[in-house]
């Protein structure tokens, strides 16, 4: 066999061979046609996550005794306080109620031997707070009030106008006491969140005049009362 028929014959199976690939991959793309493009879509799609609210005491209300013992014939005043941390994270904040327990009489504040023997609860003006506390009573009286760290987180019963309770804007310590009483009161109206914690603190007196009437007997007297806090 000559070169020049060699080389003809060659050159027709490069040319056949070149041919063939190119049919087969022509027919390859269009069978799979996804492996012809250059990008593709998908979704689109979500991802998502429930963030919970929370509103709880980190620093809950401890057990109080007012200052000092008080004589039952002389009398005398005594006050006590507990403070409160309430953390939120709901961003139009949260309130705070008290309620005092139902022990079945009119007075919140019983002795713990002698259960005949009571404390009055403070007589409050149209169930709101009294800016000064009254020591007009002749009977011995028992009264709380509220302060916060802001002021502003007050309910508006406890804010006052420089002589008048539930008015104004403004806060004086040691003025709006309160009735005890076994229904709930709000004492707290926050109106944004307490990522870090917002502290609040309750106030406690027992006033007893001179001879008071009724008399009291010789005991200790105490009075149980509890907090709720609700998000906003």
């Amino acid at each position: 066999m000559n070169a020049k028929y060699y080389l003809r014959i060659s050159f027709h199976t490069f040319v056949s061979s070149v041919l063939i690939a190119v049919l087969m991959a022509s027919s390859y793309f269009l069978i799979e046609p996804q492996v012809g493009r250059a990008q593709d879509t998908s979704g689109p799609f979500t991802i998502s996550q429930v963030i919970t609210g929370e509103t709880s005491f980190i620093v809950d209300a401890v057990n109080t005794t007012l200052s000092g013992s008080l004589n039952g014939i002389t009398g005398g005043t005594a006050n006590g306080s507990t403070t409160v941390v309430v953390q939120t994270n709901s961003p139009t904040g949260y309130t705070m109620d008290i309620a005092f327990y139902n022990n079945g009489t009119s007075q919140t504040m019983l002795g713990e031997v002698t259960d005949s023997s009571s404390i009055i609860d403070y007589p409050a003006s149209s169930s709101e707070p009294t800016f000064l506390f009254s020591t007009a009573s002749t009977a011995a009286l028992f009264a709380y009030t509220v302060s916060a760290a802001d002021s502003s987180d007050l309910d508006q019963s406890f804010l006052d106008n420089g002589s008048a309770c539930n008015t104004g804007s403004g806060y004086t310590a040691d003025r709006c006491w309160m009735e005890p009483a076994t229904t709930t009161f709000q004492i707290i109206d926050r109106t944004t969140d307490a990522v870090t914690g917002a502290t609040s603190t309750l106030h406690f007196r027992v006033y007893v005049p001179n001879n008071p009437s009724p008399g009291l007997v010789a005991d200790t007297y105490t009075a149980t009362a509890t907090l709720t806090v609700a998000a906003q």
